[in-house]
């Protein structure tokens, strides 16, 4: 099993480098930024049916299936009175790419696929990137929905 989940291990260092690369270069390209709204609108259409095809069923899950299929970031949620809070201290997409001198990959490849899974199961929820990694010591989103307490 071990050599599995070296195996596994593997895979998802050359993913996270293969993004940081591709980071790099829309960022040497001036289009970063554009490709990342395009892509954040797509998904945010599309975030129910990621959510499915990811068997993520709540918003937390979101998270956990992230961090569990990807093996880059290391969130944990923690509960707070209308929804969670998600920090994470170690991104391995931010490290790669900060290496190459590209711009930041969080929102293309991270966050906005996150976020579209997250309002894709709560409609209603809101979604607040507080800080990144790629700016601080930390990335903290905030995740709450109105709904709730109803």
């Amino acid at each position: 099993m071990e050599k599995d989940e070296q195996k596994v291990k593997r895979l998802q260092m050359l993913y996270a480098a293969a993004l940081a690369d591709a980071t790099l270069r829309f960022s040497n390209a001036g289009v970063l930024m554009e490709v990342t709204e395009q892509k954040r609108k797509e998904q945010l259409k599309n975030g129910a049916s990621i959510a499915e095809r990811f068997g993520v069923t709540t918003a937390k899950g979101a998270f956990e299936k992230t961090v569990e299929t990807y093996g880059c970031a290391n969130f944990i949620c923690t509960d707070i009175a209308d929804g969670f809070v998600a920090v994470c201290t170690s991104c391995m997409l931010q490290a790669f790419a900060k290496q190459l001198g590209s711009q930041s990959p969080c929102y293309i490849y991270c966050l906005s696929p996150i976020e579209a899974m997250v309002k894709g199961i709560e409609e209603e929820a809101s979604f607040e990137v507080e800080s990144t990694l790629w700016e601080g010591s930390n990335c903290l989103v905030k995740v709450t929905n109105p709904n709730q307490n109803d």
